[in-house]
């Protein structure tokens, strides 16, 4: 759905995108919470806290105080690449930094992260909720 469309949505359908994107935030979180306890348990370093937002040029990010922020709209991504994600961020807790160690840190721990890479460049602006409802058949419009 472009801007003009979503626009045009009647009081009840913004409510309701809105709620379902709530939905998936918070399902967002939890998947974010369970796979950082995965993969820090392999990558080390220490982390403060995960945060979820709603970042529209970033998937991901790890600040020099350990906070791990992450874009809610991966849950609607494949598993690994969320997983990709949580890895690279995970690896700056060591690295703060994208040298040879950093990348070599991550393809230790996921080989095949150049495909979920891949991956987001070419399909991360997929990445909604409306393209979500849209792949599972469900209606943006109540009309």
């Amino acid at each position: 759905m472009t801007f003009e469309e979503n626009s045009r949505l009647t009081d009840a359908e913004s409510r309701r995108l809105a709620a379902m994107e709530k939905r998936y935030r918070e399902a967002a979180r939890e998947r974010f919470e369970s796979r950082v306890a995965y993969y820090h348990s392999i990558t080390g370093g220490n982390y403060t806290s995960i945060t979820v937002r709603d970042q529209r040029s970033r998937w991901g990010s790890c600040s020099s105080r350990g906070t791990l922020s992450f874009n809610y709209r991966l849950i609607f991504a494949p598993a690994a690449v969320l997983d990709y994600v949580v890895v690279h961020e995970l690896c700056h807790l060591t690295h703060m930094n994208h040298s040879a160690d950093f990348w070599n840190m991550v393809a230790s721990v996921m080989p095949e992260y150049r495909e979920y890479r891949k991956w987001l460049r070419e399909h991360g602006h997929e990445l909604t909720v409306e393209a979500h409802m849209s792949r599972l058949g469900i209606p943006t419009s109540l009309r």
